[in-house]
């Protein structure tokens, strides 16, 4: 550990929740220098749907490295994207409809958000976008504008401009349909608003709590999109690639998005690669103008070939992430029933879901005790309070059954030593309100 204090930045973050030196790892277990085992329920931030290094992908990409295939080829035609492109197009756009254009960017989620927002401007020849609250795009400046959490924003250093932020589903309370607020702004041309290039969103904030957007909510606002000619970003690099069940997490609400991003787990190797999805009209890029060194990342293209074969040919596995998805939600229910005196609460969809502990604190003792019984599990949200679920899809029943019972055992304990359970405020129902406060103070 020692090398890692002497000169590792102090900007590290999972290290420091995580304290220990890793040494391997092999489908939802990954294992200490020591030998100890742990379940990994933060599967690199949700990097590795399909598990750590995985026996079919490592296969093929261990046949490309020794055939000496191409490593790095900036945008050039090879052969390992063109059998990428190929098994995209015939495994998850065509059987879905979709007629995109596939855009290479750098190689992380945030270079393919920033392509997004380029791309966006550059055709409508608007400036604004619109957020939402508690979103999550990127560490670089564009993605930061874009994004909610005050922490990181403020690390940028300088004013971010050319976004502006609404109310995400639920945000002012469960009878009020945000998208209403957003129509009524985009037809008011008083309302300070300016029209905006394109609306960007998440399906499920993973970040920002693990907070789902109904199908009703989701349909509406590409409505919403479509009557005022802004074009819709679908934010899909954690939500997406199988997470909410489906391949796309927005397939549900039956929506045809004008641009999709996606990485994280689309190499199915933790490798870094990411693209930027768009109808054809969108692409409206003259050749180069933006581009990146790392954008041809071979050895990802190897390996996210072989997940779309292997895991996408069919709709088995998708339904597979369907049951465990129903699974995870009955036993978390059961938990929040059980504990945390009636203020914890669930959220999310599929293998995507969190448990909402109200306080930052308490969410911060329950995944430490985790890690102490085995269980590798991060918190999510402004104030870190929600439990984020991130096990890789492939994992077996049993593995799931114990990685759900050390957590349960955990929010047990934690639970059993607090004083008293915080309550979540609420803004919007109940006695409490501001008027009420300002009528008792006059």
């Amino acid at each position: 550990m020692k090398i890692f204090e002497e000169i590792e930045s102090e900007v590290r973050s999972y290290a420091r929740a995580f304290p220990r030196v890793f040494d391997r790892a092999q489908g939802a277990l990954i294992y200490d220098r020591e030998g100890n085992e742990y379940l990994d329920f933060l599967a690199g931030a949700g990097s590795l749907n399909y598990g750590h290094n995985h026996p079919i992908f490592k296969e093929k990409l261990i046949e490309y490295i020794q055939a000496d295939g191409i490593t790095q080829g900036l945008d050039l035609h090879t052969r390992a994207k063109g059998e990428f492109l190929e098994s995209f197009n015939e495994h998850i756009l065509k059987p879905r409809n979709l007629d995109y254009v596939v855009m290479f960017t750098g190689p992380t989620g945030t270079n393919a958000v920033e392509a997004a927002l380029k791309i966006a401007r550059k055709k409508t020849g608007r400036e604004n976008v619109i957020s939402f609250t508690n979103g999550w795009h990127g560490q670089t400046l564009g993605a930061l504008s874009v994004t909610g959490n005050s922490t990181h924003r403020g690390g940028a250093g300088i004013a971010l401009h050319g976004s502006t932020r609404i109310p995400y589903d639920g945000y002012l309370g469960d009878d009020f349909d945000t998208t209403n607020l957003l129509d009524k702004m985009l037809s008011d041309s008083s309302s300070g608003v300016d029209k905006p290039a394109a609306v960007i969103v998440e399906t499920v904030q993973g970040e920002g709590g693990i907070n789902a957007a109904s199908m009703t909510w989701l349909k509406s606002l590409s409505e919403i999109c479509k009557r005022h000619d802004v074009l819709l970003i679908i934010d899909d690099i954690q939500a997406g690639c199988g997470r909410t069940g489906t391949f796309f997490s927005f397939e549900e609400a039956g929506i045809y998005p004008d641009i999709v991003t996606l990485s994280k787990s689309l190499s199915g190797y933790g490798l870094p690669f990411a693209i930027v999805l768009m109808k054809p009209e969108v692409d409206q890029w003259s050749p180069g103008e933006h581009n990146g060194t790392f954008r041809g990342n071979n050895h990802a293209f190897v390996t996210a070939k072989a997940a779309l074969d292997h895991f996408w040919k069919d709709d088995k596995f998708a339904k597979e992430v369907q049951r465990k998805g129903d699974y995870i939600a009955k036993r978390v229910d059961s938990i929040v029933a059980e504990y945390g005196e009636g203020n914890f609460n669930s959220h999310g969809r599929g293998m995507f879901r969190g448990i909402n502990c109200v306080n930052g604190e308490l969410a911060g003792q329950i995944t430490r005790k985790c890690f102490q019984k085995g269980l590798i599990i991060e918190t999510s949200g402004a104030d870190d309070h929600v439990v984020k679920f991130l096990c890789p899809l492939i994992i077996t029943d049993e593995q799931l059954t114990k990685g759900i019972d050390i957590l349960e055992e955990a929010i047990k304990e934690v639970c059993a030593k607090a004083d008293s359970i915080p309550e979540e405020k609420d803004f919007f129902e109940g006695d409490y309100s501001v008027s009420d406060e300002v009528n008792k103070a006059s």
